[in-house]
């Protein structure tokens, strides 16, 4: 099944990062397990640079209950990448993040997937309702 690019116009938010020497593996490229820490912080840095995620703080906070990846283009050093975010389920407890990865200013994504997380009660880690500041902010990307 092949699967067609997303471009930017499908994301509301991007986080530029830099490739390290040792992201890439032994075939020249960057190494797949690093696409999904990108997933992570492209995630996370738009909650806590918005505020309404404190990692220590928090009483409620978000796992990682699925993620899913393409890889469509190669990446590795040195390229500087781009991970666009947007919301494309927004439930009582559980949001879909879809997350683009661009490199070097390209338009079409050269990664692309999804990141599920389950908010959760930070002491009892039972399901608990999307606090009303982070629902605003992820409001604001949906596609």
């Amino acid at each position: 099944m092949a699967i067609t690019a997303k471009t930017r116009k499908d994301f509301k938010h991007f986080h530029t990062i830099t490739t390290r020497w040792m992201d890439n593996d032994a075939y020249g490229h960057v190494n797949n397990v690093v696409y999904y820490s990108w997933f992570d912080t492209v995630v996370n840095q738009f909650l806590i640079v918005n505020g309404v995620l404190d990692i220590e703080n928090s009483p409620v906070i978000g796992l990682v209950i699925e993620t899913q990846c393409n890889y469509l283009a190669s990446v590795a050093f040195p390229d500087v990448i781009e991970a666009g975010v947007s919301v494309s389920k927004l439930g009582n407890s559980s949001v879909r993040y879809e997350v683009g990865i661009f490199k070097n200013g390209e338009d079409s994504a050269a990664a692309q997937g999804h990141f599920v997380h389950v908010y959760v009660d930070r002491e009892n880690r039972r399901p608990t309702a999307i606090p009303a500041a982070m629902r605003q902010l992820l409001q604001t990307i949906e596609a």
